[in-house]
């Protein structure tokens, strides 16, 4: 049994691109969840039974909160608990694309302390612990050090960069997109990219695992108003993310028009 939180997810990320990548997304039996929740496919289904069965077993008395389960809100009051995503960019693994990853977090008291973000395909594994810093396939990584807005490059979809979503003239921004929010986390922490911002409601699974090894290579986060992330929250969905080094990361959440001005 894994002695450590981190070795735990790890180990556990591994299986489940194990798992995810016995099936051929485009063959995957798929459809999508009530009320626009996005698409799901079978393999999503094995790898977070699989998850929930290992993790929870390992710690039954930290709490679950997964894309693929019923979230119950006994959670809340669990010291520990396990955020978890099976699979991020769905829609990716659906058109056969590579850039989809498994996504594991542990939060005690709402922060982040170990983490993992697993590309199988690309043979990627993000990795970190509280005050340990920051890995790729075991290898220190650092996030950039850019605090200049303009020219910087940012991980962010297209209506993002509509003027009403700042206060003057949109950042000139060398603009990048990946599909998986994780993903593009990753990437920030790697310091191949400046900054990832998204600004609409964002789901805890899809961004804590990634909170963590930002801040542990170097960078920052928070949301669209500058405030902390803080998780396990009972609505899980926090108010956007913003990620970057501090001094850019401080530059973009000024530059934004307040929430309610957005149209």
């Amino acid at each position: 049994m894994p002695e450590t939180d981190l070795d735990l997810l790890i180990v556990a990320a591994q299986r489940a691109g194990e798992i995810a990548t016995r099936f051929s997304g485009p063959d995957a039996k798929a459809w999508h969840k009530p009320e626009g929740a996005g698409p799901v496919t079978e393999a999503d289904l094995a790898v977070n039974d699989m998850l929930e069965d290992t993790l929870r077993t390992a710690r039954p008395d930290y709490g679950w909160l997964s894309e693929e389960s019923l979230d119950e809100g006994d959670r809340v009051h669990a010291e520990k608990t396990f955020i978890v995503d099976p699979i991020d960019g769905t829609r990716s693994f659906i058109e056969g694309s590579d850039t989809w990853a498994h996504a594991l977090a542990i939060a005690e008291r709402g922060v982040v302390t170990a983490a993992v973000v697993f590309l199988p395909r690309r043979n990627k594994l993000y990795s970190a612990a509280q005050g340990q810093g920051a890995f790729l396939n075991g290898t220190s990584i650092t996030s950039g050090a850019r605090s200049d807005m303009t020219g910087a490059k940012v991980l962010v979809a297209r209506p993002v960069m509509d003027a009403s979503h700042w206060q003057g003239t949109p950042p000139d921004f060398k603009r990048g997109y990946r599909p998986s929010l994780a993903y593009r986390t990753a990437l920030v922490a790697e310091g191949r990219f400046d900054a990832m911002v998204t600004l609409r409601p964002t789901w805890e699974w899809d961004v804590a695992a990634g909170d963590l090894i930002i801040r542990e290579a170097g960078a920052a986060t928070a949301d669209r108003n500058g405030a902390p992330l803080r998780f396990n929250n009972p609505d899980p969905r926090l108010a956007g993310v913003i990620a970057a080094p501090k001094p850019l990361k401080d530059q973009i959440c000024a530059a934004l028009a307040p929430a309610h001005a957005a149209r």
